[in-house]
């Protein structure tokens, strides 16, 4: 079993605060992802986990014992680093053996442990190689290959893809998810792209500023966010926002308006995914733009509209090939299901009583 429970933990360096009252628990068995910015604290979190950093303050229990002075090497975690970090002049057999050989762990057992690791990542013909024989994937696999025959309680990745080119982290992450279910041990992930987040994770931690936004699901937080930062960063492309003013059952937004049973007092602002949007004027939602740009995608035609009073372009998800013509005016329109409300502080507010019941 490998639980982890971390109650109120801080982090600063001086006067700066970089982690502020975290609390999360991770159950055995789970492939969890940190996501957020750059700067929001994610890799600082799994460096305290791991024990390279030290806790200002709070507590971090691995099955139900404390190990905030435990040094990293006896808590049972092993870590993958974005950087590779092989030793040249060793094979990768080496490699992945060497930590054990620190350990004076028997060579039978080492060869043992690195054979099946190797199996499980395929990369038996690669064991006499040299790191400058490896492609940037297969020196990956190695890197992993040499946290998992410590055969921790829990695995710590940080940002492990971001070396890759865009192809082979396509091949990588179905690497990855196939690890976890070959391994069935705790896994903590980070990373900024959010699309690894949500094709990876059984649960997503989004993080901003140093604070945890919220916990859940890749679908709880796709279709449930609590606030519009959530709302933004899940999803690709990112949700469209538009200022909203008015109440009771009609609210106007930027080229266009909202009908509603009832509008929130404090409703301030509307999100729409460009998933959720379609030609036409049907919905209870509707929005006209000057055509600026079309993404031609084969599956798929991104419009990105100019809409008068609109911080930011709209862009509008259309299945297959659409022609449509530069400089055109063009309507759009959405259902009140897939609309989501926000107050002047980024909150959440319910547009419909599902919405409600379902927050």
């Amino acid at each position: 079993m490998a639980t982890l429970e971390i109650d109120g933990l801080c982090k600063r360096y001086g006067a700066v605060e970089v982690l502020k009252d975290i609390d999360l628990s991770i159950r055995h068995g789970e492939f969890v992802v940190f996501v957020g910015p750059s700067g929001c604290g994610k890799s600082t979190l799994l460096r305290m986990i791991c024990g390279l950093d030290e806790v200002s303050s709070g507590r971090i229990a691995l099955d139900d014992e404390l190990v905030n002075d435990v040094p990293s090497s006896k808590r049972g975690i092993a870590m993958v680093f974005q950087s590779y970090a092989l030793y040249p002049h060793m094979t990768v057999a080496q490699n992945m053996g060497y930590a054990l050989r620190l350990a004076k762990t028997d060579k039978a057992e080492i060869d043992r442990r690195v054979s099946e690791a190797a199996a499980i990542l395929q990369i038996e013909p690669l064991l006499d190689r040299k790191p400058r024989q490896l492609s940037g994937g297969q020196r990956q696999r190695v890197a992993i290959g040499r946290a998992i025959v410590r055969e921790p309680k829990v695995f710590l990745f940080d940002e492990p893809l971001s070396n890759l080119d865009a192809a082979l982290r396509v091949d990588m992450r179905m690497e990855f998810a196939r690890l976890k279910e070959r391994l069935g041990t705790t896994m903590i992930y980070v990373t900024h792209d959010q699309v690894e987040a949500m094709t990876l994770a059984d649960k997503i931690v989004v993080m901003s500023a140093g604070r945890i936004e919220q916990v859940g699901s890749p679908i709880e937080l796709y279709e449930r966010p609590a606030n519009r930062f959530v709302a933004g960063f899940i999803g690709s492309p990112k949700m469209n926002f538009l200022r909203a003013t008015g109440a009771g059952g009609s609210v106007t937004l930027p080229g266009g308006s909202l009908r509603l049973a009832s509008a929130p007092a404090s409703l301030a602002e509307i999100g729409v995914r460009p998933e959720h949007l379609r030609l036409g004027e049907d919905g209870v939602g509707v929005l006209s733009g000057r055509l600026e740009a079309t993404e031609h995608l084969g599956s798929d035609t991104f419009a990105i509209l100019a809409v008068e009073g609109a911080d930011r372009p709209l862009m509008v998800r259309l299945p297959g090939e659409r022609k449509l013509d530069r400089g055109s005016m063009v309507s759009v329109t959405f259902d009140a299901e897939h609309a989501y409300g926000f107050d002047a502080d980024g909150q959440r507010v319910p547009l419909l009583p599902d919405q409600a019941r379902a927050a």
